[in-house]
């Protein structure tokens, strides 16, 4: 198993497309932020599989070869689960279950496209932040720092941050965490001492009408049992355009 070249991630950035539900990956693969391998010889390809930088145990897989990836995952450590087409799910389990003798549960990925103009919920706490927010996000509590970037000041400067300032603190932000030629995917956090004050709306809403504002397509992905994230969304006029499907192996406790 041979992990691609720079320039081999570009082509499989090609070959997986510019979706919604390949934002994230097709993001990664296109900066050098990630680690994948291909079943077959580029650009035809059976499978893939590629490990985001930035959250490396939950490798996503592409393409219904179950055989294939299970051969990727056997072969690499510190993954918890893999993401991959719904059609895929059910055998690459079968597969899973059968090999190490865990039994393995699926949970669903859902992906939404926000295809009219954002919903605006302006809230006097709730801006976008500039080059002179960067140490006061630096030193904002670990779940609102954001991520996808190698720096707080490139997730500033090369993407997009809208985030609640109370008492010059961050308690909540909304960020691009991937984007694409086409989409762009949005972040969100809220301190949860915090929450339930309509921060998270807020922020989100000022990211994505910038996103829109470039001519490309936000992005909004979260698990199908997430509600809070997923009736956001909604406010924010996301419309849902397709679901993935997490294979978790279970813990042999």
């Amino acid at each position: 198993m041979t992990k691609l070249t720079l320039q081999e991630c570009l082509t499989l950035a090609d070959v997986i497309g510019d979706t919604p539900m390949t934002v994230i990956s097709a993001a990664r693969l296109k900066h050098g932020t990630c680690n994948a391998y291909v079943a077959g010889t580029l650009p035809d390809v059976t499978a893939a599989l590629v490990f985001d930088a930035y959250c490396p145990d939950e490798p996503c897989g592409f393409g219904i070869d179950a055989d294939a990836l299970w051969q990727f995952l056997k072969a690499t450590d510190g993954w918890s689960c893999i993401n991959v087409d719904t059609a895929c799910a059910k055998p690459l389990g079968a597969l899973i279950e059968a090999e190490i003798g865990k039994s393995v549960r699926y949970y669903g990925d859902v992906y939404h496209a926000l295809l009219e103009p954002v919903h605006a919920y302006p809230n006097e706490k709730v801006r976008l932040l500039t080059l002179e927010d960067v140490e006061c996000l630096t030193e904002a509590p670990s779940e609102v720092q954001g991520n996808g970037y190698k720096t707080h000041k490139a997730m500033i400067t090369e993407g997009i941050v809208a985030g609640a300032v109370v008492d010059g603190n961050i308690v909540a932000i909304a960020h691009i965490y991937a984007e694409t030629n086409l989409h762009a995917d949005i972040g969100v956090s809220t301190v949860e001492t915090w929450r339930e004050n309509g921060f998270a709306t807020a922020a989100a809403s000022l990211v994505a009408r910038e996103i829109q504002a470039m001519g490309k397509v936000p992005v909004w992905s979260c698990g199908e049992a997430n509600i809070a994230s997923r009736r956001v969304a909604q406010k924010l006029g996301f419309t849902e355009v397709g679901r993935r499907t997490y294979v978790i192996p279970m813990s042999s406790e």
